[in-house]
């Protein structure tokens, strides 16, 4: 249990659920109408179902779940999802549904279903562009939700740094309740201030972090905001050798613009 002082003694099984929720955004200056199609059919390339699958399944690896069944969904024109359903505990064979596929034939079909018998985890991708704007913006939603003992929060770090992360939006909520063995009620079983408590420190120098928790309803949320941008991270097919000093500027604060509006949540 995480941060916990002293280990409570439960009357039957862990009730509580943990839920983290969170979106990464990328961003990307697309100019020409051929170069953000192109950026959309690169990211769909680079995160596929097939790469998203893999990351999911490490991420049970980390938080110590095994893995009872996956779903995946590659889509016309753009996107991908991953579904995988988790147990806190290995289980044995026969008490596993037939339908349930273990993770182990994910390289004979196109589509399979995965997942764990009381926790689950998801990612979905939507790649966007605009004909208007020449930002264009990749966003990852991913959801983890276990119960028990294993915690979401152990596979933070991993999950930021398996994507380019310019803006992170998440949420952690411990919702239920738990007993000890005298009855008494636990609404959650591991001390925690901020998410950012569980983010690498070199990861976090790198961003402006905000938090606003409700302590009183185990409900944290922190969105954070890349704090150096190097146009040459943000230019695709464009070489910044070729663009005069103006132009850099109008494209840095084209894209400060996108990053503050979804920072913030509205139109700066």
């Amino acid at each position: 249990m995480l941060g916990l002082k002293k280990v409570i003694k439960l009357y039957g099984f862990n009730n509580l659920t943990k839920a983290l929720s969170f979106n990464i955004y990328d961003i990307c200056y697309a100019k020409s109408e051929k170069d953000k199609s192109d950026y959309i059919k690169y990211i769909d390339e680079q995160y596929n179902s097939e790469r998203l699958t893999n990351i999911l399944c490490e991420v049970s690896n980390i938080i110590g779940a095994s893995i009872l069944n996956i779903s995946k969904q590659d889509y016309e024109p753009q996107g991908a999802s991953v579904a995988v359903l988790i147990s806190e505990e290995k289980m044995c064979r026969n008490l596993i549904d037939p339908s349930c596929n273990r993770g182990e034939l994910l390289h004979l079909k196109d589509c399979i279903l995965a997942h764990l018998d009381k926790s689950h985890l998801t990612v979905h991708t939507y790649p966007e562009s605009h004909p208007d704007n020449e930002i264009s913006t990749f966003r990852v939603d991913i959801d983890v939700s276990t119960c028990g003992e294993i915690s979401p929060l152990n596979a933070l770090n991993f999950l930021i740094g398996s994507f380019d992360s310019d803006i992170i939006t998440m949420d952690y909520r411990v919702r239920g309740f738990t007993r000890d063995i005298n009855g008494q009620k636990y609404f959650i079983d591991h001390n925690i201030n901020s998410i950012q408590d569980y983010i690498n420190e070199e990861t976090l120098k790198q961003y402006d972090a905000l938090d606003v928790n409700i302590f009183d309803s185990n409900l944290f949320h922190t969105k954070m905001k890349i704090k150096e941008l190097n146009l040459n991270d943000y230019l695709f097919n464009i070489d910044p050798e070729n663009l005069k000093p103006e132009e850099m500027q109008y494209i840095k604060d084209k894209i400060s613009k996108e990053m503050n509006e979804i920072y913030y949540g509205k139109q700066v």
